[in-house]
């Protein structure tokens, strides 16, 4: 439980610790910065890491001389890219074996599942889509390396959807954050940048519950 509240003390205030850690590293906080983010791309056991709202805050802190923005952008954009290139690698190394792999505490099963449906639906665009969407966002490589889906075309879209999600949230953090409502409320608009994120999440588990009722 001490560990849960820390975690949830850390993603509501992000802008304390991200701050304090700017303070006590200096431009080491990239490297810190880089490690999460490809971290909670790269492995699907890591899908709890702090992903939008990391963006989000990372970008205000920018705007206020705490990082360079465009190094920022470029170095989580990198992360992101590197870390959807190892999780694709490993789904290819499993193969499909892995659906059978039962729920645990380090292996959520169905959210794999659901990212399947996703990606058969969606197709390579699951990867530009799933970068706003957590838990999808960590399966989707996983399950195009699985599906042997053609690396040429993996690249294409891990590059869009990695660029496209750094660049939105970053620069959405560096414009917004700071804007006294904002910083006032800071955890509230944390936390709604994270309903928002799992909102589609949300409406496909209950359509797919629903279609369940129903047959």
């Amino acid at each position: 439980m001490e560990i849960l509240a820390l975690f949830v003390d850390v993603v509501l205030h992000l802008d304390q610790h991200l701050a304090a850690l700017t303070q006590q590293y200096g431009a080491w906080v990239y490297v810190i910065l880089f490690v999460i983010v490809f971290s909670e791309t790269g492995f699907v056991v890591t899908p709890f890491l702090p992903g939008d709202s990391l963006l989000f805050v990372a970008g205000g802190l920018a705007a206020v001389g705490g990082m360079d923005i465009v190094i920022l952008a470029l170095s989580l954009a990198a992360a992101a890219a590197l870390g959807n290139m190892l999780n694709y690698q490993i789904g290819r190394y499993l193969g499909p074996k892995v659906f059978q792999w039962q729920n645990s505490r380090f292996f959520n099963r169905g959210a794999l599942l659901k990212t399947q449906v996703f990606y058969a639906r969606h197709g390579g665009k699951t990867l530009v889509i799933s970068r706003f969407l957590p838990l999808l966002r960590t399966f989707a490589p996983f399950v195009a390396g699985v599906g042997a889906m053609n690396y040429a075309r993996f690249l294409f879209f891990n590059l869009l959807g990695a660029v496209g999600w750094v660049a939105t949230l970053t620069l959405a953090g560096y414009f917004f954050a700071n804007l006294p409502w904002v910083r006032q409320n800071l955890s509230l608009v944390i936390v709604g940048i994270i309903l928002v994120s799992l909102f589609p999440v949300a409406i496909g588990w209950w359509n797919g519950r629903r279609t369940r009722g129903d047959t």
